[in-house]
């Protein structure tokens, strides 16, 4: 299980998105305050960002508080799309940067929080790493981001017992997906917040039932509920 969190909207730095909240990434890799399953996300870590249409990543197999390189670096590195995350990883997974999100193709950056068994994953030509959610995220790239419901929702039929919270960026584009975890989002008129739990207090969070896909551009959101029939 994992913690992530996009933004989409005004120039943000890291700092502010996964530093600073009170209850942001820095602190859910220690002491989440939702998580259903695990205790500490200290598998590793990732921060994705876009520099113009560019996605740049920043990621590491230790644990997010002891990064002292990216905590002096991450108030410097502003973007309007960032895609970050922080990892507990599935038993049996490899623990190396390479399996910690965001995922890319080039085009989009992906985050998986959840697990899903690999045998029910659709085969694929490459991937980051062998870790389910990379191979997760290769498949939905090899499929098109535009059928990420559909992907989801195939691979949930597939493995019953697989949780698929998805969350991937293009830098003008964000989409996410619930199925089998939490996903609340903060939309303000400076952009759109999504994120596996709240990041501080804030009375406008809204939670986003299970099941559903939700996207955002252009400063508009709309949900749509997956189709999960047999």
């Amino acid at each position: 299980m994992c913690r992530h969190l996009g933004w989409l909207g005004r120039p943000r730095t890291l700092a502010e998105l996964v530093l600073q909240p009170p209850y942001g990434l820095l602190v859910q890799s220690y002491a989440p305050r939702r998580q259903k399953h695990g205790l500490l996300n200290a598998d590793g870590w990732g921060a994705g960002f876009f520099d113009g249409t560019t996605p740049r990543r920043w990621r590491s197999a230790a644990p997010l508080w002891g990064d002292a390189s990216f905590a002096s670096v991450a108030p410097a590195l502003a973007s309007h799309c960032v895609v970050a995350a922080v990892r507990s990883a599935t038993v049996g997974m490899p623990i190396e940067a390479s399996a910690a999100a965001p995922f890319t193709d080039g085009t989009w950056l992906l985050s998986h929080n959840g697990v899903v068994d690999r045998t029910a994953l659709p085969g694929v030509t490459a991937a980051e790493s062998v870790c389910d959610s990379a191979l997760l995220a290769a498949a939905i790239f090899e499929s098109g981001v535009e059928s990420l419901g559909a992907v989801v929702a195939e691979v949930g039929a597939s493995d019953p017992a697989a949780r698929l919270n998805i969350l991937v960026a293009n830098g003008t584009r964000m989409l996410a997906t619930t199925w089998g975890d939490t996903l609340s989002m903060l939309h303000s008129a400076d952009g759109v917040v999504l994120a596996s739990e709240p990041y501080d207090d804030d009375p406008r969070w809204v939670d986003i039932p299970d099941r559903h896909l939700i996207e955002t551009s252009g400063g508009e959101v709309r949900l749509t509920a997956l189709d999960t029939a047999p």
